[in-house]
């Protein structure tokens, strides 16, 4: 097949996906997780219901993959940011920053029917893992640097980050996120006696 033949109909894929996923997010905030219909998603995204049942076999697969490009356009923001940054401990604090940032944002922006939903059945065990790898990471480098504490594991200075930035999604605003941040960062270094 020629190559402009592939990209065409990759486009028109990508398309069809964007116009289900937009249509089953819009669907889902409007009427709840349990009101939506393969035949309302197939109507609001201007496809038909065959189209759609090509590429989703049911509304729960589309929530799958909404919440999919959802995590990874979050991981691209935080490997953006430790990408931008300079230095060992420049990008962890930056990751750091970021997480805190994304963690915040996402709250409140989805009914607590469909957090549950997305985070049961261990959706988001992937990303977490994933998120816990990138700050281990950094973590070490940072250590080897000799710009965050070494005497505690790396593995357990991880969880710590997490865990203390996972409150972000509570705080109300971005100066209470900032602050958090600090003191995240400030347990991560050696206390100068």
């Amino acid at each position: 097949m020629p190559k402009l033949w592939d990209a065409t109909i990759e486009a028109h894929r990508r398309g069809v996906e964007e116009a289900v996923i937009g249509a089953t997010a819009r669907l889902v905030s409007e009427h709840g997780l349990r009101a939506v219909t393969m035949s309302q998603i197939a109507e609001t995204a201007g496809i038909g219901r065959a189209t759609l049942y090509k590429y989703y076999p049911d509304v729960e697969a589309i929530l799958d993959a909404w919440h999919e490009r959802e995590i990874g356009a979050h991981f691209s923001q935080l490997e953006q940011a430790r990408d931008g940054a300079d230095g060992a401990a420049g990008r962890l604090e930056a990751v750091i920053r970021a997480f805190a940032e994304v963690t915040q944002e996402s709250h409140g922006s989805h009914s607590a029917e469909l957090v549950a939903f997305l985070h049961g059945k261990g959706r988001v065990a992937h990303a977490k893992g994933h998120l816990r790898d990138m700050v281990l990471d950094l973590i070490v480098d940072a250590a080897a640097a000799g710009a965050v504490r070494d005497d505690v594991p790396a593995d357990e200075l991880a969880g710590y980050c997490i865990s203390a930035l996972a409150v972000a999604r509570e705080l109300p605003e971005a100066t209470a996120v900032a602050r958090l941040v600090d003191v995240t960062l400030t347990g991560l270094r050696f206390r100068e006696d």
